[in-house]
């Protein structure tokens, strides 16, 4: 078959079945593809081991509810982490769910702020209201979280007037928005010393979402790229310009480490 049936053959398909380029589009090789071209990234970003960001290799994972759209302990281990690296740690994310990952840093930092959409959008984006309710259930209430509500894309973050040691982008996880949470987190929140943390870099911690690394190269600028790294044993990215100890990203990866998970079941106070 000639290159020119497939071309025409893909077509029809397409016009058949519009709902194929999808397919298309999200398909992690692709993505791939994009950032090897564009930024000649032949290699995932180079890999920080958790235990060298970890004061005493140790960390009380507290709200936690193994639910769907939840970070990974390992996640919420590494965001309590990097807050306790400054004193008083400002701490900002987008993408506030249930509020579990607010919830944890808000234990170790003097103050949150956590960026959702409003009720509106969300229910205009279809979501029924018991989703709605779901929205902050772990983090409503707790004195040090500012929840602010609106659309990331024109969010008027400079009106914040304020500048943050820790962020942690965990938004809406497509290329478009992650380059924009990416460029805006940049261009208003950051200072010399902030550490960014992205959220779903890899969909396991053996496999990079390219597209959510697409999103975080387009979205940072050019110059910083050598700040960028992920770190193992999550699913995170993240960016600081304070020198790291980094080796190269190769699987499947060897389990150097070991972790002690002690699971405890509390009362869930209402």
């Amino acid at each position: 078959m000639n290159k020119l049936t497939k071309l025409y053959k893909a077509i029809s398909a397409l016009l058949r079945k519009p709902y194929l380029l999808n397919n298309v589009i999200n398909d992690n090789s692709e993505w791939q593809k994009y950032v090897k071209q564009k930024f000649g990234q032949n290699n995932p970003l180079p890999v920080v081991e958790i235990a060298d960001l970890m004061k005493n290799n140790e960390e009380n994972i507290k709200p936690y509810a193994f639910l769907d759209g939840g970070c990974l302990i390992t996640d919420l281990a590494l965001l309590r982490a990097l807050a306790r690296r400054t004193k008083n740690c400002d701490y900002f994310e987008i993408g506030t769910w249930r509020g579990e990952s607010v919830a944890n840093v808000s234990e170790v930092a003097s103050s949150c702020y956590t960026l959702n959409l409003c009720q509106k959008d969300i229910k205009d984006a279809g979501y029924s209201e018991k989703y709605l309710k779901e929205y902050g259930t772990l983090s409503r209430g707790l004195e040090n979280i500012i929840h602010l509500r609106g659309d990331s894309v024109n969010f008027d973050f400079a009106g914040l007037n304020k500048k943050f040691d820790l962020i942690f982008i965990d938004g809406d996880h497509h290329f478009e928005m992650v380059r924009n949470d990416s460029q805006r987190v940049f261009s208003h929140l950051v200072h010399d010393d902030s550490i960014v943390v992205w959220h779903d870099y890899a969909y396991n911690p053996e496999t990079i979402r390219y597209e959510v690394f697409a999103g975080i190269m387009d979205g940072v600028p050019k110059g910083l790229h050598q700040h960028l790294y992920y770190v193992s044993n999550t699913l995170c990215a993240i960016f600081s310009k304070k020198p790291l100890k980094s080796k190269a990203f190769i699987t499947p990866i060897h389990p150097e480490k070991i972790f002690d998970v002690n699971l405890k079941i509390l009362p869930k106070e209402d």
